[in-house]
């Protein structure tokens, strides 16, 4: 008699199995790649900066590249370089302001000419520029000013042509057009 119990109770078929199986192991998926970006980006912040106000002037001395860098991220960022038209500026030619925290900077960035552009220490519209050495961090929710002298791959013939900035930092780029501007005074 036990043989005939056991022959009447049935389990599950081969099919409904592996789908339980299978959808068991999509939800523990799911709930482990859940938690795993939710842990990743609540202990991250992004780093994000935004440029304004680029200016390129020419003329027959040579050409200036301004621009306002603000850190507007959530974490300090590391500014590695600078390319102008895809050459990058020396640091020798990169002159910045630090603007002190709390400090809003309005209006756009004063034409300058290149040959006001040397030194190591250098003032521009009363503000002090020192000369760029190293690579330049950049606290969150702060703001640099920046004018770089060159590159030599503007010419006067580029007056009306749209160039592009890019500021590069170890995680990130950002990209800007600007028109190259005549700095020849009437």
């Amino acid at each position: 008699m036990e043989n005939g119990l056991l022959r009447n109770k049935r389990g599950l078929s081969e099919v409904v199995t592996v789908l339980i199986l299978l959808v068991v192991g999509v939800l523990l998926a799911a709930v482990v790649t859940y938690y795993a970006t939710n842990v990743t980006l609540s202990r991250t912040t992004l780093e994000e900066a935004r440029s304004s106000y680029e200016r390129i002037w020419v003329n027959e001395t040579g050409s200036v590249t301004a621009f306002k860098l603000k850190n507007i991220g959530g974490r300090d960022l590391l500014i590695d370089g600078v390319k102008i038209r895809g050459i990058e500026a020396d640091w020798e030619e990169v002159y910045y302001h630090r603007v002190p925290s709390g400090t809003e900077v309005k209006g756009d960035m004063n034409v300058t000419s290149p040959t006001n552009l040397t030194g190591t220490n250098i003032t521009i519209s009363g503000r002090p520029y020192s000369q760029a050495k190293l690579d330049i961090p950049l606290v969150s929710n702060c703001m640099i000013l920046f004018y770089i002298r060159g590159p030599d791959n503007i010419q006067i013939e580029d007056v009306g042509t749209t160039v592009n900035l890019c500021v590069y930092t170890n995680n990130s780029q950002y990209i800007s057009e600007c028109n190259v501007e005549s700095a020849t005074q009437q």
